[in-house]
């Protein structure tokens, strides 16, 4: 059966092959977690995913999301597809069982999110509301709040939102202006307004719970004087009734490009009368526990791109192999018959591109949950330092670098089915209407790249991207090893080095008075370090592959692994020279993006 969601091949690839990821089960927190325990796993989010969630997401595109009556409703096909997902327990799978979670690792989690995102991304934008609210409660909320929350939220019946954008401040959060008085009780009344708050409202709970970001009356200005405060929709009383509604009301939802079974709500709080909410965490300490909601939500908008450039690139390599049109280039008679279209040359070149992207991407995404897995199993302070600093590093590629790449993957899924792929008869466009917004929220691309170079890039020296590329050599050095796979590996060594330079070159750049064309160039540089990244996964990929070849094993693995070292071929060949460009580009720093005269751009 063609698959048009994830190649399930392929996630078995590097879940165990790649990773290896059922070693954790030695450890006795993931006791449980044996190969045929994940392989259940997977093949359960698997069959959710096609049956259930993929039928509904169709369905809630061309119904969307209304609001009436100052209410929202999202479409009706997604009432079922939640009471199932919270039914087998999907909400918190790696969350603490006494929480309401599954304990199962990340690497896991993220396997079945692959398929959960690219069969159904606007519903799971809701899930991954509400989880990461909950994470929140679960990190820095107190014992009562625990209590009245976490279970009700992981289980799916309430429901969270992250209330931190305003009109005015955008990106800049400290800029906001919602604010909080201290009520006699120890409850705040908080006032002020959001926007674009996904699941701000919704028909799927019986409660939201909000966290908020406001400033507390006297508090310093800038982010530093920000807290983070708990808003029922309905007030929970401390022994766990519900009380009366909460002066939360939603006036608006947003007309958005794509996603548009995921409802994205204007908000007011305390317009009318008092909306209240609890201290969560400390006073003026709210973006950096609002900063463990927003890592854990980019590498899931990462997975969001990966499993949208997956089904993708399914799709249009199972058109291209049915669809039949044009002779074959070489054909020796102008009454050849045609032929299908993966025949033509220009189709193979834009179904490589499509191949690396989501194949590395995966294993890209993947490996970030496994460090964060042998974190969570060692013991040793000193391995779990290098690994959240390797995660650290990776992570504005995670998002970033990878939801660019993963829309150009969707726009070569469009242009493979030619005029039909434009049309809504096939799923093609709205993976790439639904992907776009994976560039603007979380911290839009262009502020990853800045978080690259300004803060990752600038810790220790550089020591967490130093100790990156060291990652990188490890694997190059093991596939220098393999004869066929030298070469690769030799060019390869040559970009990490250029790299490297390349690393020094903006960092001091930035550490300069012209700091600010350094920054010009930082999104240059999110764009060559991932490139590296990619090649890093493929050739990993590939060695894996040659290994597996060199020593026999089943017939129909055979095409699969020859896939993997033409994969990385491909890749390390055609696509990463682009990235010695850029890098030349960087080290000139030319500054005439900031030199250039405002009234130079035009338009008057």
């Amino acid at each position: 059966m063609a698959q048009t969601i994830v190649d399930r091949r392929d996630v078995d690839f590097v879940l165990h092959e790649q990773l290896g990821v059922d070693t954790l089960s030695k450890h006795e927190k993931f006791a449980d977690f044996n190969r045929k325990t994940i392989d259940l796993i997977v093949s359960e989010a698997r069959n959710f995913a096609i049956k259930e969630m993929a039928p509904a997401s169709k369905i809630g595109d061309e119904e969307g999301c209304r609001f009436e009556n100052g209410k929202v409703s999202v479409p009706g096909a997604f009432q079922r597809v939640w009471e199932l997902f919270a039914e087998g327990e999907w909400i918190a799978p790696t969350d603490d069982p006494e929480s309401g979670g599954q304990g199962m690792p990340h690497t896991v989690a993220l396997a079945a999110r692959n398929y959960f995102h690219g069969a159904n991304f606007p519903f799971m934008m809701i899930v991954l509301l509400s989880h990461g609210a909950g994470k929140l409660v679960e990190k820095f909320g107190t014992d009562l709040q625990k209590k009245l929350f976490l279970k009700k939220m992981y289980g799916g019946e309430w429901g969270g939102s992250m209330m931190l954008t305003e009109a005015e401040a955008g990106s800049d959060v400290g800029a906001l202006t919602t604010t909080a008085v201290k009520n006699e009780d120890g409850t705040y009344s908080i006032s002020g307004s959001k926007l674009f708050i996904t699941a701000g409202d919704q028909d799927l709970t019986d409660n939201i719970i909000h966290p908020v970001l406001a400033r507390i009356e006297g508090a310093p200005a800038g982010t530093a004087g920000i807290s983070l405060f708990l808003a029922p929709k309905i007030w929970v009383n401390d022994d766990g009734s519900l009380g009366e509604p909460n002066d939360i009301v939603c006036t608006g939802i947003e007309e958005k490009m794509g996603i548009h079974g995921s409802p994205t709500c204007s908000m007011t709080l305390g317009g009318k009368g008092q909306c209240r909410g609890m201290l969560l965490g400390e006073a003026n300490k709210g973006m950096r526990a609002m900063f463990v909601m927003m890592n854990e939500a980019r590498l899931d908008v990462g997975m969001q791109g990966v499993a949208c450039a997956s089904a993708s690139y399914l799709n249009a390599l199972n058109y291209a192999r049915e669809r039949v049109q044009g002779r074959s280039l070489d054909a020796k008679s102008k009454d050849a018959p045609g032929v299908p279209i993966i025949n033509h040359p220009d189709v193979r070149r834009m179904l490589m591109n499509m191949k690396v992207y989501s194949e590395a991407g995966r294993s890209l995404l993947f490996f970030i949950g496994h460090c964060e897995d042998l974190c969570r199993v060692s013991d040793d302070p000193e391995e779990q330092a290098r690994l959240q600093q390797l995660i650290g590093v990776l992570i504005p590629i995670a998002k970033g670098y990878i939801t660019d790449r993963a829309f150009d993957v969707c726009s070569l899924g469009v242009q493979v089915y030619g005029g039909y792929g434009y049309t809504r008869e096939y799923p093609q466009e709205q993976y790439l209407r639904d992907l776009k917004i994976t560039h603007i929220y979380e911290g839009s691309n262009g502020i990853q790249s800045m978080d690259l170079v300004g803060r990752k890039l600038a810790m220790d020296k550089g020591a967490g991207y130093d100790h990156m590329l060291d990652q990188i050599r490890k694997t190059v050095a093991d596939a220098k090893a393999i004869s066929a796979l030298a070469p690769l590996a030799d060019d390869l060594a040559a970009t990490l080095e250029k790299l490297k330079a390349t690393a020094d070159s903006i960092r001091s750049l930035a550490m300069s008075e012209k700091m600010l064309d350094a920054y010009c160039h930082s999104y240059a540089f999110m764009n060559a370090t991932g490139d590296a990244v990619m090649a890093w996964m493929l050739l990993w990929r590939a060695a894996v592959a040659a290994q597996k070849l060199e020593k026999g094993g089943k017939k129909k693995d055979k095409a699969f692994y020859e896939g993997q070292i033409a994969g990385a071929r491909f890749f390390i060949r055609t696509l990463l020279p682009k990235a010695h460009g850029e890098m030349a580009a960087i080290q000139k720093a030319d500054g005439v993006a900031m030199e250039i005269a405002d009234e130079a751009f035009g338009g008057k």
